[in-house]
C-alpha cells in the first residue's frame, strides 16, 4: 500500500470539522467515548474550561465553545440576540455529535446550555446525556436586570460582587474595557432573553452552585432545584459546593469529579488521576 505523502500531519476529519471559531478542543483520546461540550458564562471565554483538560480521562472529548467579542474572536460580529447565538453554537457543534454528550454552562452558560439542547432535538440530533446547570436559576425563573444599559462603574462593581475578575483588571483601564465589552454584550443577551414554551427534557439534570452564591446559592436551589426540576421529565440533582458564584474555580477537581461520575461512574476510577470522592 502507497502511503500518501506527509498523511500523518494532516488532520482528521473530526479535526476538520472541529476547526470553527466557536470550538476549542483540548482534550480527548485516539477514541472517545463521550463529549463534554462546555458553555461560558457572561464575559467568559473557553479558556475558563481549559484547566479541566488535564483532569480529563481519555474516554472524554473537551469542546468548549468560544463567543464571538472577546480574545482571538474581539472582532468577530456579536450575536444578536439569544436565538441567533444558540443557532450558531449549534452549527459548529452539529457535526461533532457523534457519540453520547453532556452540556455544561456556568451562569449565562446554563441557559446556552439549556436552550442548545432543544435547538439541537429539534434538528434531529440525539439529546444530550445529561445537561449540568452551574450558577443560575431555571431559565423564565432567574432573576434579571438591566446591567447591559448602565455606566462602566456600576458594570464593575457587579463583577466584584460576583467574583471571578481580579481587581487587578478592574484597575487597569485597557483591561476594563475589553472586559466590560464583552460583558456588557452578554448581558444584553441574557437580560432580554425570555425563554420559550418548551416541553421539558428528557435527560437528567444536575445543578452545581456554591454555597454562598449570590445568583443561586443554597438556600435558593432548595426550591424545585432552582426551577431546574420543572424543566426535564428525568432526575433532577442539587450540588452545592463551598464557595461563591465562581465557586467552580477553586474547587475544580471536585467538579470536574462530579461531572464524570455523574457522566459514567466507571470514568472516576483508574487512569492517570485519583478523583476526589463526592457524594
Amino acid at each position: 500500500m502507497t502511503v500518501p505523502p506527509n498523511a500523518s500531519t494532516r488532520p482528521s476529519a473530526r479535526a476538520a470539522r472541529a476547526d470553527s471559531p466557536w470550538i476549542r478542543r483540548w482534550s480527548g483520546g485516539s477514541a472517545p467515548r463521550y463529549t463534554l461540550v462546555c458553555l461560558p458564562h457572561a464575559g467568559g471565554t473557553a479558556g475558563f474550561y481549559r484547566p479541566w483538560a488535564a483532569l480529563m480521562p481519555p474516554e472524554v472529548e473537551l469542546l468548549a465553545i468560544q463567543y464571538p467579542g472577546r480574545e482571538d474572536r474581539f472582532e468577530d460580529t456579536e450575536a444578536a440576540d439569544m436565538h441567533e447565538l444558540v443557532g450558531a453554537v449549534a452549527d459548529a457543534l452539529q457535526p461533532l455529535i457523534d457519540r453520547p454528550y453532556a452540556l455544561f454552562g456556568h451562569s449565562m452558560g446554563s441557559a446556552v446550555a439549556w436552550e442548545l439542547a432543544h435547538e439541537l432535538t429539534g434538528r434531529g440530533v440525539p439529546g444530550p446525556r445529561r445537561l449540568f446547570a452551574s450558577g443560575r436559576a431555571a431559565p423564565g425563573t432567574a432573576v434579571t436586570g438591566h446591567l447591559h444599559r448602565q455606566n462602566d462603574e456600576t458594570l464593575s462593581a457587579e463583577l466584584a460582587r460576583l467574583g471571578g475578575t481580579s481587581r487587578e483588571v478592574l484597575d487597569d483601564p485597557g483591561l476594563r474595557s475589553l472586559v466590560l465589552t464583552a460583558v456588557r454584550h452578554d448581558y444584553r443577551i441574557i437580560e432580554t432573553y425570555r425563554p420559550a414554551d418548551r416541553p421539558p427534557l428528557s435527560c437528567p439534570l444536575h445543578v452545581l452552585t456554591g454555597s454562598a452564591d449570590p445568583e443561586l446559592g443554597e438556600e435558593r436551589s432548595r426550591d424545585r432545584a432552582g426551577g431546574w426540576a420543572d424543566l426535564t421529565t428525568a432526575r433532577t440533582e442539587v450540588r452545592a459546593f463551598p464557595g461563591d458564584h465562581f465557586y467552580l474555580t477553586p474547587r475544580r477537581r471536585e467538579v470536574v469529579a462530579t461531572v464524570l461520575r455523574r457522566l459514567d461512574p466507571s470514568l472516576t476510577t483508574g487512569g492517570a488521576h485519583t478523583w476526589p470522592s463526592t457524594p
